[in-house]
């Protein structure tokens, strides 16, 4: 995986704000990284890690803010109760703030309410947005105030650290969805989903295809230099509609690269 492909697409990824979370937020274009945007990447990590990686690396390269504290594990008795991301500091100002991070792919799936925010649903349908930013809320923040978490950041003063979160996301919209949504989603689109069986059924005579990693998920397509036909991809296409597991696919087609999720459901 090249690093530097991996690094730029957690940078411009979109954040969700505070119009559609309700909490105060945090934008990666906040930062001011005058260095190049190159370190060295874990290669054991899951996808959620790595994206704490890079945020981690690219605060460090930033020169407005500096990380106190990052991935602190908040202990009760020999339970552990849940993980700090990052304590932030932003130099000028001397703001301490307590930023989660959230790394997310979600669907829209129109038939699920009239409410927009419950619709956003993970690949698999095992997740949502919604109860992302529930746990946020209800889970996350409040540990923060928790007595173990007062001893564990005792070089700080508590009261004086706000919370926000930087929630990335890429959403994606069922095929030929017409819908329209305000900006705040709109500009977090990344592609469309749709069936293994509709895929089946388009023209692939001049369609290149690749079915990424989790770990390559964000990256833009256009960064690959790998594609297959699309009966080259078809068993292995199969095997995860079999599991339940709902791949992301790459497609390009002459000059033009398209992103999208094969659901099985």
């Amino acid at each position: 995986m090249n690093s530097r492909s991996r690094i730029t697409s957690i940078l411009d990824a979109k954040s969700l704000d505070s119009s559609v979370t309700g909490l105060q937020s945090f934008s990666l274009s906040e930062l001011i990284i005058d260095s190049e945007l190159d370190f060295e990447l874990p290669s054991n990590l899951r996808l959620g890690h790595l994206a704490e990686a890079v945020v981690s690396g690219l605060i460090k390269l930033s020169t407005n803010y500096k990380v106190l504290y990052e991935n602190v594990q908040i202990i009760d008795g020999k339970q552990t109760i849940g993980e700090v991301d990052f304590i932030l500091e932003e130099v000028d100002s001397n703001q301490l703030l307590h930023l989660e991070l959230a790394y997310k792919f979600y669907l829209y799936d129109p038939d699920i309410s009239s409410v927009v925010l419950n619709n956003w649903i993970g690949p698999n349908r095992n997740d949502s947005l919604s109860q992302k930013l529930e746990k946020v809320k209800e889970k996350q923040f409040p540990l923060l105030n928790h007595d173990s978490a007062q001893s564990m950041f005792d070089q700080i003063e508590m009261e004086k650290v706000s919370q926000v979160l930087c929630l990335l996301v890429s959403l994606y919209l069922p095929y030929d969805y017409k819908g329209s949504f305000r900006p705040a989603y709109a500009n977090a689109i990344k592609g469309y989903y749709l069936s293994s069986e509709k895929l089946y059924s388009f023209d692939h005579t001049a369609k290149w295809y690749y079915l990424p990693s989790k770990l390559e998920w964000g990256i833009d397509p256009s960064q690959n230099n790998t594609w297959f036909r699309c009966n080259e991809i078809k068993q292995k296409l199969n095997e995860s509609i079999q599991q339940k597991q709902a791949p992301l696919c790459w497609m390009k087609n002459r000059d033009t690269f398209e992103s999208f999720f094969i659901t099985w459901w």
